[in-house]
């Protein structure tokens, strides 16, 4: 197959960008997105053409390191579910001679580095300021030490997942990292370990949140429609449910 691509170049992040055309064949509706982009940077540099910048780690749809917006969706469309992450999106979902535009995410947190590759260290920065526990170390408690019910539990191992991609930033309207920060602050709050610095913790990253310039949510939804692994709005709601806690304890305790 035979596509056209549209991509944006960028050669650093103070630098002005544009957006250039591409044209590239002989595609396996077998191959990865990842995969065309790394026959086209092949072409590119036989002709001796600096190739496109972009991020990509563990392809196997773990990492999220992959992040673009393809098309106007972060990670692209999959050809069946929506939630994707873009080393997992795969030729097949588009036609023969598509146009296809690529741009990396845009987000005044995620400041461009080069091409489709932003900095996301931001939301390190969030997790820094309170997505974390503090436990003794030792020997490992028993495995029943702390009883934790199962919905408390299913609810805390379903926004483990979140890989921390910033899709959810990419999509929203608003660049809101508020999904990412909700699942981290749901993922803690919900076990035992995480109750002696629940209240601080949100108030941290949240504070954090908008030091770096992410917007505020405004309940769309599009953050929620693009996450690869799912993560819902309930997250966020238990965020605020926390937030409005954690302001009429006076001691943030």
């Amino acid at each position: 197959m035979r596509v056209k691509l549209k991509i944006w170049r960028q050669a650093r992040g103070e630098s002005e960008g544009r957006l250039e055309d591409y044209e590239i064949d002989n595609i396996s509706e077998d191959m990865s997105f990842l995969e065309m982009l790394d026959q086209l940077n092949e072409e590119l540099t036989e002709k001796g053409i600096e190739p496109v910048a972009f991020d990509s780690d563990c392809r196997e749809g773990i990492c999220g390191t992959c992040g673009m917006v393809i098309s106007g969706t972060a990670h692209g469309r999959g050809s069946s579910p929506v939630r994707t992450t873009t080393c997992q999106l795969h030729m097949r979902s588009f036609s023969d001679g598509e146009t296809i535009t690529i741009e990396p995410w845009r987000a005044g947190g995620f400041p461009i580095i080069k091409d489709l590759v932003v900095d996301r260290t931001a939301l390190d920065r969030i997790i820094q300021a309170g997505g974390f526990v503090s436990v003794n170390t030792g020997a490992a408690p028993d495995a029943h030490a702390n009883a934790v019910s199962k919905l408390k539990a299913d609810k805390s191992f379903d926004n483990a997942t979140c890989i921390g991609c910033g899709a959810c930033v990419a999509a929203c309207p608003n660049s809101s990292a508020m999904l990412f920060m909700s699942a981290k602050v749901t993922h803690l709050g919900q076990l035992p370990q995480g109750q002696p610095e629940r209240w601080l913790r949100v108030k941290g990253m949240v504070g954090q949140h908008q030091a770096e310039g992410f917007g505020n949510c405004s309940n769309i939804g599009e953050c929620a429609a693009v996450c690869p692994k799912g993560i819902s709005l309930e997250a966020i709601s238990q965020l605020n449910r926390d937030l409005m806690h954690s302001l009429f304890k006076a001691d943030g305790k």
